[in-house]
Order: structure tokens, then sequence, then C-alpha cells
């Protein structure tokens, strides 16, 4: 049996993003969105057992079954965060590899305006997408920008802590959820206490969070959170859902007056192997603010795609883009696209 170790260094060197271990089967690991097997020998539960005590040592067996586990650590020569749960009584693993050098926000392959966003001082920005699109990614290459161009404090609240920051310019406060703090909203509203200019959210999941981001940016804070969301409009309705519909006016009033941007992302598949990143980017502009306003939210992809001379674009725009460029198919695009029409009539 190969061990946690030689499983990362493994997935390292093939460039691989996550490993799966599953009682009954070979481990296998993601490739460019792939499951594919790393070897041919099936993990039987003895197996699967020492693996976990590997990952979180005499936790494992301290654990009560029912209960899933959540840690990061370095393995491999690589730092991953770790989840242990359990599948019909059997120990199962997902192990995420992160990247040990926080890549430079230029270089993501975001929309120009996208960069831009670093400059604000007050706000809400998010990035959204469904699990495994680069979110983690995108946001801390943006706190990173931050780190290196301005002299501010930053305080990120994460479950488990992902990437880890060299304080530049800027002090930086890491604080993981379940060992530094609490909860979300706990840590959320105490970091107000703590003199930040810039706080990150890693997960936007309940109403109390949401209702002290919208404080925290009210009060001159820019605050950077995710969504599982697939677009802009989607992420302003599922924050304002949250809410009781007696406060959902009210909410959208203060939405509407704070928040800045969301940055919504896919990896699809290039033309010759690997993934690049597909993105829609809302700025929010006077006629966006209008929509959250009055909860025109369907209205909002028509207001992003007018928004170009801006530096604004809406996912199928994105994905145009990257068909016009050489880097994906027409196929690709429209297998990934919000309205396939647009894509098929624009995409040459």
């Amino acid at each position: 049996m190969m061990t946690v170790d030689e499983m990362v260094a493994m997935a390292k060197a093939n460039g691989a993003s996550d490993i799966h271990i599953i009682c009954g089967l070979p481990p296998k690991f993601r490739l460019d969105g792939q499951l594919e097997d790393m070897c041919e020998e099936v993990l039987t539960e003895e197996d699967c057992n020492a693996l976990c005590r590997q990952l979180c040592g005499e936790q494992f067996d301290r654990t009560d079954p029912s209960v899933e586990i959540d840690s990061a650590g370095l393995w491999g020569g690589n730092r991953c965060r770790v989840h242990i749960f359990r599948q019909q009584g059997m120990p199962s693993v997902a192990l995420r590899l992160l990247r040990e050098q926080i890549p430079k926000l230029e270089g993501l392959g975001l929309p120009p305006a996208a960069v831009d966003l670093t400059r604000h001082h007050k706000g809400i920005i998010l990035v959204t997408g469904e699990t495994g699109s680069g979110k983690s990614t995108t946001l801390a290459a943006m706190l990173d920008h931050i780190n290196h161009t301005r002299k501010s404090h930053i305080v990120t609240l994460e479950d488990p802590v992902e990437y880890l920051y060299k304080p530049d310019l800027c002090a930086i406060n890491q604080r993981e959820v379940g060992r530094d703090t609490k909860s979300f909203a706990e840590g959320l509203r105490a970091s107000l206490r703590e003199d930040p200019n810039v706080i990150l959210i890693g997960e936007m999941r309940d109403r109390d969070t949401i209702e002290t981001a919208i404080t925290a940016a009210e009060t001159g804070h820019l605050v950077f959170g995710t969504l599982h969301t697939g677009s802009a409009s989607d992420a302003v309705d599922r924050m304002v859902q949250v809410f009781p519909e007696g406060m959902q006016t009210q909410i959208r009033l203060q939405l509407s007056m704070c928040l800045q941007a969301v940055v919504t992302q896919q990896l699809v598949p290039l033309k010759n192997g690997g993934r690049t990143l597909a993105v829609e980017l809302m700025l929010v502009t006077d006629a966006i603010r209008n929509l959250i306003r009055s909860g025109n939210t369907p209205q909002i992809a028509n207001a992003v795609a007018t928004s170009a001379a801006l530096g604004g674009q809406t996912m199928d725009q994105g994905l145009v883009r990257l068909v016009r460029e050489g880097k994906i198919t027409r196929d690709t695009a429209m297998r990934f696209a919000h309205d396939e029409a647009f894509v098929r009539k624009n995409a040459m």
C-alpha cells in the first residue's frame, strides 16, 4: 500500500488536484477534472484506517464515527486540505493538494478589470462558482496582491486555512474555524474589533455571516467572500433569500449600496489538454444597483452583457472569447454556456 506521502508526491508530480481514498477501490486522483487510478492495488478497510491515522493521528480513533474530520497539513512535500468521512461504515478521504506558491493575480486568466478590484477600500467582492472552480486560488491571489501593494491589516476566516501568506506591506491574521474561532459568523463579528482593513470570509453560508458581512462593508471594510452559485444574479438572490421575506427589501437596499463586484468562475477543458478559467465579471454599476434594489435580478445578465466598456462580461461572452483566442473548442463553449444559442451564434 502506498503511504499518504507517496500518494501526494505522485499526485503533485502528475499535476493532480485531488486524491480520493475509498475502501474497495484503488486510490484515485483527479487530473484535469477526471478521476484516474493511481495504481492497481485495491484498498482494504485496514488500509483506509492506516491512511487516516497517517493524516490525523490519534484524532481518527478518538472521533465519533458519525463525525467528519477536517484538517490541513504538509504531506509529500505539499500542503493539503483533508476531509475524512465514513460511507457504509468504512472510512473515506478526500484530499485537496494546495498550491505552495500563491499565483500572481495577473496570471490567472481573469479579465483585466478583475485585477483592479483590489484597489477598492470598502464594500463586498464575491467570488462564486462550483466546488473546484478555483475560487480559493483567485481570492488568495487578490489578497496577496493587496499584501504587496498597500499597507493594511488583513484578517481571514477559513475552514481550514489553505494558502499561507507571507506578510509584506500588510499585517495578516489567518484564523481557522473550529480551532481559532467557533464559526464564520462569530469570527466575523469578532474581526470587527480587530481593526481590519480587509476581511476574507471562506464561505458566506448563513444569515448571520451574510448580515455581518454587509455591516462590515457598510462600516468601511473591504470584504471578500465566496458563494456556490453559477452567476452574479444567482449570488444576489442567494444572499437575499437567506433572510425572512419581511427583511428582504431592506437587505436588497443595503446590498445595492455595498456590493462592488461578483466574479463567477468555471474551469473548462482546453483544446490540447488541461483546463482554463472561464469567467463572468459583474461590476456593480448604477443600473445594476437599481436592479438589485428593485429585486429585478433576472435583468442583471443583460446589464452585465452591456458593461463591456467598463470591463464586465457574462459567462457566455467569456466562453466566446476563449473560442476566438483558440483556447477551447466551440463545442466545449456550448457545453458550459448558460445560453447555448448565443455561443453557437457568436463563437466563430
